[in-house]
């Protein structure tokens, strides 16, 4: 794979020597080249990760000469990867020194008293005070971290400011998710088009609100409860808002979908509430609503217990057997966490940074070169920090059992709610059973 230049990175903090004592695995020599550097295997899912982390190598050997990193990158199909890496695991041999494992996949990497990962606890330690806790917390089990995050992932709401206006819409009055509905009323009836978006292929919106309503869709032991009080009253709300035009089901059954890219560039939907990694899709691959796009937070109810939380997202872990674990491990800790790394998570991919030190320098939040500030109206930090103290954390999401629920969510559940209108109750009293009875 080829290596792609990204911004000019400043001096590497420094990170704890020896760290992970002990984790190196198997009794095998590491890989080290003629020209001293160590080879790292690394499994990605994503095209875009493989060139960010070739990136950050680059960086880091141009800082750390002398313990240089030859990260050796192999992408696979989402599916394939995940499904690979738990064979792998499963025999104990086959397996790369580092890895990236989606956000709804990972619980089934951390499961049992001794997870076959690396313990990042301590080479995370020189960045802690500037990382959103909650998407450690994502990647954590009993006190340990055992992946970093990608970015922050936080619930922002996407507005066609053109479409509104022609609507006699001002978005800037859209607090709460009634506003939010009334909203998207009347630009139904002023326009005959959707305004916001009903899920049908994603579980995103739906934790969102369950979680400013205060609720989980587990319990303390990690089983499920998605008929929970405040579950009905997310999936009622949104079915409310569909029945009244303010929502619609979109082509693709997600935001994230190249049906619904086309769609939504087109001018057939005029609002979306998604994590802010979103702007990359708006400037990928919507390119006919440039400068027509305003980012605001999201909408909450009266009283939200949180403002917003992360959807989405990719921890990159260390397999705990690797021989390479306690250099491969100071190395991540400077991809993944560092200010250097999470400015260009920004300015390459479009991302909102986990370290939050990157959201007050303006020189890189405010740059007007940087294409995401060209694209959109308002600028994307000065909405991360407006609501960076009611970031939450969803326990759901670290709940073992989360892969099963999202799986049911986004194949049967959703599509009962919003393409077939089972009542709230109804469609989540039987998701509650569909689990119990998958689960045990």
């Amino acid at each position: 794979m080829n290596a792609r230049r990204i911004i000019p990175m400043g001096a590497v903090l420094a990170l704890t020597a020896g760290a992970l004592a002990g984790c190196s695995g198997g009794g095998q020599a590491p890989t080290v080249n003629e020209d001293g550097s160590t080879v790292v295997d690394m499994w990605v899912f994503a095209e875009v990760h493989a060139a960010f982390y070739e990136a950050m190598a680059e960086a880091w050997n141009e800082e750390n000469p002398d313990s240089a990193i030859d990260i050796q990158i192999t992408v696979y199909p989402y599916e394939e990867m995940h499904n690979k890496l738990q064979l792998a695991l499963n025999a104990g041999e086959g397996l790369p020194d580092v890895v990236d494992i989606e956000v709804n996949k990972f619980a089934n990497f951390v499961r049992g008293e001794n997870p076959p990962l690396v313990d990042l606890t301590e080479v995370a330690e020189p960045y802690v005070d500037d990382i959103v806790q909650a998407r450690l917390d994502l990647y954590s089990k009993d006190g340990s971290i055992y992946a970093f995050p990608t970015h922050v992932g936080a619930f922002v709401a996407f507005y066609n400011t053109e479409l509104l206006e022609g609507a006699g819409i001002d978005y800037t009055t859209i607090q709460t998710w009634d506003d939010f509905s009334a909203a998207g009323q009347q630009y139904n009836e002023a326009t005959g088009k959707a305004f916001g978006i009903a899920e049908t292929g994603v579980t995103f919106v739906e934790p969102l609100i369950t979680a400013q309503l205060g609720g989980e869709w587990m319990d303390a032991d990690g089983n499920p409860q998605v008929d929970s009080p405040e579950a009905v009253e997310t999936i009622s709300m949104l079915q409310e808002m569909q029945e009244a035009g303010a929502i619609s089901t979109i082509p693709g059954g997600s935001p994230d979908d190249e049906q619904a890219y086309g769609a939504i560039n087109s001018g057939d939907f005029a609002a979306v509430v998604y994590p802010a990694w979103y702007t990359s899709r708006f400037v990928d691959y919507m390119p006919d609503l440039a400068g027509k796009i305003a980012i605001a937070p999201a909408p909450v109810p009266d009283g939200a217990a949180v403002k917003t939380i992360g959807g989405g997202g990719t921890g990159t872990a260390v397999i705990g057997s690797s021989p390479v674990a306690e250099f491969a491990a100071d190395w991540l800790a400077f991809a993944k966490l560092s200010p250097e790394a999470n400015v260009a998570v920004w300015e390459e991919l479009g991302f909102d940074p986990v370290n939050m030190s990157v959201w007050e320098d303006e020189a890189v939040t405010h740059n007007p070169d940087n294409k995401f500030n060209q694209y959109f109206q308002t600028n994307l930090f000065d909405v991360l920090n407006q609501v960076k103290d009611g970031i939450g954390h969803w326990e759901s999401f670290s709940s073992p059992n989360w892969p099963s629920v999202d799986n049911l969510f986004r194949t049967v559940t959703l599509n009962e709610a919003f393409e077939n209108k089972v009542p709230a109750q109804q469609v989540l009293e039987q998701a509650q059973t569909d689990l119990e009875n998958e689960l045990g």
